[in-house]
């Protein structure tokens, strides 16, 4: 844990399809995705993403902090209680100021629910897991419909993991996606 790369594209429901048959023994894990802030808005302001997320009923909480391009750093652990959680994800690595930011409490921001399939990929120089991503964004009392492929890299060049993804997403005509899940669902939580 420390640091995550992976890049982002939306598809259109055909390239979707196609790229769910394109590998046999994908993983389907069910998501259901709360993301939090402080109630003045202090970590978003930050671009820290702080999230529970059901996986499979398995409570995991993470914390994003910016890194830079694709890159973000991330650790996670599995808790149910996200205000249990701050102190021990501060523990693992992610940025002590997180205690101090999150100390008057926390308030549910906005959300996701989805379902995943992924694959670990082994490639000439690097595993990467492929993850398509179906569902909805949840935000203010509206949904908007999520269909999202990630390439991350999980171990090795990520140079090759960048070619590719671009390889796929020229494939199977997928548009780059330059936000995440979380800053889509809060500008839907925000009337934007």
């Amino acid at each position: 844990m420390g640091r995550e790369f992976e890049l982002k594209f939306s598809a259109d429901a055909e390239s979707f399809a196609a790229l769910g048959a394109k590998w046999e023994d994908l993983t389907v894990i069910s998501m259901e995705t709360t993301y939090f802030d402080t109630p003045a808005g202090d970590l978003s302001r930050r671009h820290i993403t702080l999230r529970r997320r059901m996986e499979n009923g398995v409570s995991v909480c993470t914390v994003k902090t910016p890194d830079g391009g694709c890159g973000r750093g991330e650790w996670e652990l599995e808790c149910e209680n996200i205000k249990a959680a701050v102190p021990m994800l501060c523990k693992l690595g992610a940025p002590e100021s997180l205690l101090a930011l999150t100390r008057e409490g926390l308030v549910i921001s906005c959300g996701a629910r989805f379902t995943r399939r992924a694959k670990l990929l082994t490639l000439d120089g690097c595993t990467v897991e492929i993850a398509l991503d179906e569902g909805v964004l949840l935000g203010g009392g509206r949904e908007l419909p999520l269909r999202e492929v990630e390439v991350e890299l999980k171990a090795g060049d990520q140079a090759v993991a960048v070619a590719f993804a671009q390889a796929l997403a020229a494939m199977y005509h997928l548009q780059p996606e330059e936000k995440s899940k979380f800053a889509r669902a809060q500008k839907l939580a925000k009337g934007e």
